[in-house]
């Protein structure tokens, strides 16, 4: 009888999987171009217009979030990013410190921003809700091998009502001028 539980307890604790690395690069943080001079001087006119609107509203608070929502995208397009350290792994996908299950996971797609390749992971949490990651010197092909095992690709993802809108803004009313 002894015997018996020995072997039931030793049939029910599993075995210790070893996480194998399918997939490590290092890349920029996020995709990056550089701005002319035409991208500052048409912000710094824009925000200008708005100021003064909101002056003439009394709105001071709201001029303070204008000013400094247009000082984080100064920021953010003159400062490069620094590079990021990817894995993907049979357990899921590591993001510097951060580690994403694949049951979080949902589906993944490729989109091109700012001149460059980036993997959109969607997720099932609505924080962060998608992972967006450059590819940086990796072939889409090589990483849609390693992730297709794990969740599905979507050709063609339909977009959103905020994408459409930004992008129609981007087309008609341009920060700088098309290269």
């Amino acid at each position: 009888m002894a015997e018996e539980e020995q072997e039931s307890k030793e049939e029910q604790t599993p075995m210790p999987q070893t996480v194998k690395t399918i997939l490590s690069w290092t890349a920029p943080g996020r995709p990056f171009q550089k701005k002319s001079k035409q991208y500052y001087a048409t912000s710094l006119l824009i925000m200008l217009l708005v100021e003064i609107i909101l002056f003439l509203f009394s709105q001071y608070l709201l001029m303070v979030v204008v000013l400094s929502l247009v000082f984080l995208a100064f920021v953010l397009a003159s400062v490069p990013p620094r590079d990021f350290h990817y894995r993907i792994s049979s357990e899921g996908i590591t993001v510097e410190d951060h580690f994403f299950l694949w049951q979080e996971l949902y589906d993944f797609y490729f989109k091109k921003r700012e001149g460059a390749d980036v993997v959109h992971v969607r997720t099932h949490a609505f924080i962060p809700g998608e992972l967006t990651i450059p590819l940086g010197s990796i072939d889409k092909e090589h990483l849609k091998q390693a992730l297709l095992p794990f969740l599905p690709f979507r050709e063609i993802v339909k977009p959103t009502f905020i994408e459409k809108s930004g992008d129609w803004l981007t087309r008609t009313f341009p920060l700088e001028s098309a290269k």
